[in-house]
């Protein structure tokens, strides 16, 4: 487990959460079954390539699930490369185009609803609430 500076903590780049094999096989079987079945819902033809990976891939979870375990890492590093690319695309996207301009709308408006703003002649930043919370007595047992 090598340390990387740019993160708070280190993960193990061998810590792949792979499913178990029967559960990848139903998994697949019923994927391929809706991707074989969905044109029949509009009048069309059904595709009989996936209804045949389906039946391929439910026979093969029923007899012996282990020959799915090779097709079962590959997906699993399948997903933890799209985890890697699509979770920095979207969090990114979320920040600058939702997050930033809210911030900058607020701020335009004069708003902090931090109350970060220093304020010189308060004598305490403290907010009292009202009603007041809970008793102090009622916070012995926290955890």
């Amino acid at each position: 487990m090598a340390a990387r500076p740019d993160f708070h903590e280190a993960a193990p780049d061998e810590a792949l959460v792979v499913a178990s094999d029967r559960s990848f096989g139903v998994v697949m079987a019923v994927a391929f079954g809706v991707v074989g079945g969905l044109p029949l819902l509009r009048g069309g033809e059904p595709r009989l390539w996936s209804l045949g990976l389906a039946v391929a891939f439910g026979l093969t979870t029923a007899v012996r699930p282990s020959l799915l375990h090779p097709l079962n890492v590959v997906w699993a590093h399948l997903g933890a490369l799209l985890n890697k690319i699509v979770s920095p695309l979207v969090l990114g996207a979320m920040f600058f185009l939702v997050i930033t301009p809210m911030g900058l709308y607020q701020r335009a408006r004069g708003r902090d609803l931090l109350r970060l703003k220093r304020d010189a002649a308060s004598p305490s930043y403290w907010i009292p609430r009202d009603p007041p919370g809970p008793a102090p007595e009622s916070m012995r047992n926290q955890f």
